[in-house]
């Protein structure tokens, strides 16, 4: 685990171009209910002459834990709540579970200027609980002018949508999913996807492999006929 997040931080430490209008999201946005998955939350910075200064992310309930990778530039506080009713786990009952993450921005490295991004790596387990749903990691974005930027909605649609995982049933893959720029629709995969254009492409390979066969049998009938006609007339 040490040696994933020690490469996923060195990603980290890039301070990339970001698109216009870019919004805060979390790659790979598809994840099985259980798996233990790296991700990357994506933050860029949109505000001319000033640089991103605080990412406060609300983490969804029943996460009992998160890792994370150091990422130069940056400290992380974990805020955890606790549990009224503990959560059975296979270590046992847990009554503390993760509320938020804040990174703070102290510089000098990693310093999130206009048109740039960083990814933040965490590595945790999404809960059986949300197969088939969205995990929505509401986050407030501050900026060094004092701009503060709320990117809490529930609607994709909207301009300042909360980032999001789909999470899909255990055993599947974690992938990529195209969709909205805050993450893709609850329920959706790749491999759906792919499955569909895979068994499309098989119908279609058998139906040209069909035509050939009679195109190849249309062109022995007539060369037989041609054959017979030719031995009458003689």
């Amino acid at each position: 685990m040490k040696k994933t997040l020690m490469a996923i931080a060195a990603t980290a430490l890039l301070v990339l171009p970001a698109s216009a209008a870019a919004h805060i999201s979390i790659h790979p946005d598809t994840i099985p209910a259980n798996a233990n998955a790296n991700v990357w939350i994506r933050v860029p910075g949109e505000q001319a002459g000033a640089h991103v200064t605080k990412v406060d992310v609300q983490v969804p309930a029943g996460l009992t834990s998160v890792e994370y990778a150091n990422v130069p530039g940056w400290t992380l506080k974990i805020v955890m709540k606790h549990l009224s009713t503990p959560i059975k786990t296979e270590e046992g009952p847990v009554s503390e579970e993760v509320e938020q993450l804040v990174w703070t921005w102290t510089g000098p490295a990693g310093q999130v200027n206009n048109g740039q991004f960083a990814q933040l790596p965490i590595t945790f387990v999404p809960p059986v609980s949300y197969k088939g749903k969205a995990m929505l990691f509401p986050t407030v974005q501050s900026y060094s002018n004092g701009a503060v930027v709320h990117w809490i909605s529930e609607e994709l649609d909207a301009e300042h949508p909360a980032p999001r995982v789909n999470i899909t049933a255990e055993g599947g893959a974690i992938e990529e999913v195209a969709g909205k720029e805050a993450g893709p629709l609850p329920g959706r995969s790749a491999g759906k996807s792919t499955a569909s254009s895979t068994s499309s492409s098989s119908s279609n390979g058998t139906a040209i492999a069909a035509l050939i066969v009679a195109a190849a049998a249309l062109v022995v009938g007539i060369a037989a006929l041609v054959r017979g006609r030719t031995k009458s007339a003689a």
